[in-house]
Order: C-alpha cells, then sequence, then structure tokens
C-alpha cells in the first residue's frame, strides 16, 4: 500500500460520465496535473507525493483548484507558473503558498 507524505489533487473537471469540460479543464488542469508529475520526479518525490486529478471541487470561479493533503490546504487560480512554487515551498519546504490559498 502507498502511504505519500502529501496527496496533491488537482480538478480536472471530470464529469461522471468520464467526460472533460468545465472550468478548470479550459484554463489548463490536466497540463498543471503533468507539471506536478514532472516537477516530483524532477526533486525525486514520487515515493512521498502522490498526483490524482479530480472531479469538480464545486467552486470554480477559484479554478483550477489544487488541495493538499494531510493539511488540507486549498489552493486557488493555480497556473503553470505556481506549480514549482508550491512543490517547492510545500511540498519539500512544508511551507504553504499563502499568495494562493484559498
Amino acid at each position: 500500500m502507498v502511504n505519500p507524505k502529501y496527496h496533491v489533487f488537482v480538478c480536472a473537471s471530470c464529469r461522471i460520465n468520464g467526460t472533460q469540460k468545465g472550468f478548470c479543464h479550459t484554463k489548463g488542469s490536466v497540463a498543471l496535473i503533468q507539471k506536478f508529475m514532472e516537477e516530483i520526479d524532477d526533486k525525486d518525490l514520487t515515493g512521498e507525493v502522490m498526483v490524482t486529478n479530480t472531479g469538480c471541487f464545486g467552486i470554480c470561479d477559484k479554478g483550477p483548484v489544487v488541495v493538499i493533503y494531510p493539511e488540507g490546504t486549498w489552493y486557488g487560480n493555480v497556473t503553470e507558473d505556481d506549480v514549482e512554487t508550491i512543490v517547492e515551498q510545500h511540498l519539500v519546504g512544508g511551507d504553504k503558498v499563502k499568495e494562493l490559498v484559498i
């Protein structure tokens, strides 16, 4: 069983029928998932951090939305440029990226 230190959830606007449509998807959330995976791999965090795409979190006006557990930190309006900061500051350093917290 995988027991990561952090679990990163990224809204990919997945619907029950499997289609991806919605605000986060149109704002590039799928690319965010890929960027998180690349950054985690580059920092050798693969065994410590799991990334999962999700359905809608219900706060589309804040999207793309990223939620990190175990703390339950919610980040909003996340861009690809923010991913490296989140990985470095939160996942490596243990500090929330305050300007992105919603």
